[in-house]
Parts: structure tokens; sequence; C-alpha cells
């Protein structure tokens, strides 16, 4: 059996969690508590030295502890249902605006909450080494939360899905990013409504329930 290792409060195991759920992948599931520091310590970095999660721990035994490996593993190892693309066209779409969601929605994200919240002094990047706030980051985080809504709502008019007509990995990520920006006090409004269908027809999914 897959075991994920998973923190419910975080965002970065929800969208392996909502991967697994998309594909309808059955696994274990073990809890990691990043509020006491469960991650830092000496068991978990003997299953991942990175000190984050998620990991996966396949089937066969392997370890995966990003989630691009997570679903490169997932979708090749369980094709159904295809969250990455099918044909070359796609698959470069999709791999295209999985980036650009990372890189502008939830790098952003990060930043502002890295480089503001008291409980992440000296923890400005996730891993096993200690780096100090720079709180110019998290303005510019900000401006960059606000370019990054505006792009969705355009990429989203006239479209359900954000890449190649159909669903895969850039929804789940987008809805992950979208949901994590309220943390930085960024949330769509009246001025995306495409954006605010999109995420309402997300919600209504039966694997994101």
């Amino acid at each position: 059996m897959i075991t994920l290792y998973d923190c419910s409060t975080a965002p970065s195991p929800r969208r392996a969690r909502l991967l697994l759920a998309a594909k309808g992948i059955a696994h274990d599931t073990v809890e990691i508590d990043l509020r006491s520091g469960e991650q830092m310590g000496e068991a978990y970095r003997q299953i991942n030295p990175q000190c984050t999660v998620p990991a996966l721990r396949t089937e066969e035994g392997d370890v995966f502890t990003d989630n691009a490996a997570i679903a490169a593993y997932l979708e090749a190892r369980y094709p159904q249902v295809p969250l990455l693309g099918v044909t070359p066209q796609d698959k470069a779409e999709i791999a295209s605006w999985q980036w650009r969601i990372e890189f502008e929605g939830l790098m952003p994200v990060a930043e502002v909450l890295r480089n503001t919240s008291p409980a992440m002094v000296n923890r400005a990047l996730p891993g096993p080494v200690n780096y100090a706030q720079i709180p110019a980051l998290a303005e510019r985080g900000q401006a960059r939360l606000q370019h990054f809504m505006n792009v969705l709502n355009e990429r989203l008019e006239g479209h359900d899905f954000i890449a190649a007509n159909q669903l895969s990995i850039a929804d789940i990520t987008a809805v992950v990013g979208v949901d994590f920006a309220r943390a930085a006090k960024v949330k769509p409004d009246e001025r995306h409504p495409h954006l605010l269908r999109w995420r309402a027809a997300m919600g209504q999914l039966p694997f994101m329930q």
C-alpha cells in the first residue's frame, strides 16, 4: 500500500492528497505535525532528509519527497485518470501552466507568510537549513499574488479548466494556490468572475469533497 506522509493543514501535501483522490488511488496516511516541528525530528529525517511534506512511500519501497516526483510517479504507475496530459501538445500545455501556477501563485504566498510570520523567524525557507526573514519579499509577494489572480481570471474566460481543455494537475495546483492565498489576505473577488466560477465548479467535483 502507498503511504502519504501528510499534514492536513498545509498546502503542499494537499496537492498530493488531491492528486491521489482525483486518480482514486487507495493509500495509507501518516500525519506529520508541522506545528510541533515533527518534520525536523530524527524519525522523520530517516524518511525524508529534506524535512518537508509531502513524502510518498511506494509499494516498492521508494520514497519521493516533492510534488513533482510524486505526480510523475503516480501518473506513470496509475495512468487513469490522466492528469498530466495524453498528447504531446497537452502534456506541454499542462506542464507550462503547472510551472506558472507554482512560480506565480504558490511561491508568492510562501514569500508573504514565511517572511512575516513570527512563527517562522529564521525559517523563511522550508527544509533542514535555517534562513532569516526578508520583509521586502513579503511586499513583493503581495503584488505578485494580485497579478496572479488577474492572470488566472483572464485564462479562465471561456474555459472550464486551466489547460488542455481537461481536468489536470494544473487545476489541482491552482485550487491549492488560490485557497492558500487567503492566508496572505488575498482572494478572488468581483474583479475575477471567471476565476470565481471555476473555483466553485472545482469544489463540486467528487474528489474535492
